[in-house]
């Protein structure tokens, strides 16, 4: 029997491309020490980013859709080393955000690409379970991220963080050239235009539009809180060191561990009923955040984290199997309205936090849980759970 190394794979392009995007976030505060600037001007460097993701990811899936799959994963890949290098070289943030951006540009080509492979390749009901491979895989990503630069930051200097992440993507490109195969599955387009007339109809699925705004508000929570809550931690009374906050991170490991089993919820609740219930669990989590004692704050961002995590899981699979036609394209208007959320997560609660304080973060990420409920209610179709024996 062949060990089947794809999800393997897969959860390694996730990986890549998450633990170049959140480097820059648990070194924000040293960051913004380094160059004088304040927590709303220093948090451009992760927006720049976000953004640009934002901006070219429905262009990446339509690219894909002409292309194919796995040269466009790796290539993007490789060249999205070069930044992460210069970055390690910037001489100020502004530098930085430049470089940032067009860092950005070049990660939907890899991981909206990765997810269209995974609906390409395997069944409607295995892809559930790759997705949340692919999310435990990401999840690391992002966790390495945070934490490497974090740890190197505060042992060599920041500059060293981001070449020591430049290594590991160059490694983990290598890996992936060789493990992952071919496309087999993958039905071309007719043509850049035939993609985009494709990307369009998506907007017609009220189930598609409703799983963007889903999408959007699951970054917005978790970058206005993993970013705010930082700062927060960072000033007195906890004075929490870079490697500290950069280990904050890892609060979300319980979701990266819990994604495989995404697949047994859904059998259980639905999908509707699922990300009904982890909502549910994230607003309680985002309200311990208000609380004082870090050891409550901690449960509270393993909850948010984890919760956030497995909603983007279950959404995930949604567009992947919603989407008939013109996958890649889906799942980068899926990306876009994902980091559209994220962009204004690093920047709205920003200004919220020079002005009102932590306590108006929470609120704004509260609306936003809100707001995703409406959505989902309105727009994803009941499920009967499978009767039991």
């Amino acid at each position: 029997m062949t060990l089947d190394l794809r999800p393997f794979a897969v959860a390694l392009g996730g990986f890549c491309s998450f633990i170049n995007l959140y480097a820059p976030q648990a070194l924000l505060p040293e960051l913004a020490r380094q160059f004088g600037v304040g927590a709303a001007d220093i948090s451009a460097v992760m927006t720049a980013g976000t953004l640009a993701i934002a901006l070219s990811a429905p262009f990446a899936g339509t690219v894909a859709d002409v292309l194919g799959r796995k040269w466009v994963v790796t290539a993007s890949m490789a060249i999205a080393i070069v930044p992460t290098v210069l970055i390690a070289l910037a001489p100020d943030v502004q530098t930085i955000i430049v470089l940032r951006f067009v860092q950005g540009v070049l990660l939907p080509p890899i991981f909206t690409v990765v997810i269209a492979y995974i609906g390409d390749e395997w069944t409607p009901q295995e892809a559930a379970s790759v997705a949340g491979i692919y999310v435990m895989g990401a999840s690391f990503g992002g966790i390495s991220g945070r934490v490497v630069p974090g740890v190197i930051a505060d042992l060599f200097g920041w500059r060293a963080g981001f070449m020591v992440l430049a290594v590991i993507t160059l490694v983990a490109t290598i890996i992936v050239a060789f493990v992952l195969p071919r496309e087999k599955n993958f039905v071309k387009s007719d043509g850049l235009g035939a993609s985009a007339r494709q990307m369009l109809a998506h907007f017609r699925n009220p189930q598609l539009v409703g799983t963007f705004v889903v999408g959007f508000g699951v970054l917005f929570g978790f970058i206005s809180t993993f970013t705010y809550i930082a700062f927060r931690l960072a000033a007195p009374p906890y004075s929490l060191s870079n490697s500290a906050l950069g280990f904050l991170f890892t609060t979300y490991l319980v979701g990266s561990f819990a994604s495989p089993l995404i697949g047994r919820g859904i059998a259980a609740l639905g999908r509707r009923g699922l990300v009904f219930t982890l909502l549910a669990v994230w607003l309680f989590g985002i309200l311990l955040l208000l609380a004082s004692p870090l050891p409550v704050i901690i449960v509270g961002l393993t909850l948010c984290g984890s919760c956030g995590l497995l909603v983007q899981a279950v959404s995930t699979g949604v567009v992947t199997t919603t989407a008939t036609e013109g996958r890649s394209s889906a799942v980068g208007l899926y990306t876009t309205s994902f980091y559209v959320g994220g962009s204004l997560g690093a920047f709205l609660p920003g200004l919220t936090w020079e002005r009102f304080g932590w306590p108006m973060v929470v609120i704004e990420v509260v609306v936003m849980l809100g707001v995703m409920a409406t959505a989902l209610a309105m727009t994803w179709p009941g499920e009967r759970p499978p009767d039991r024996a």
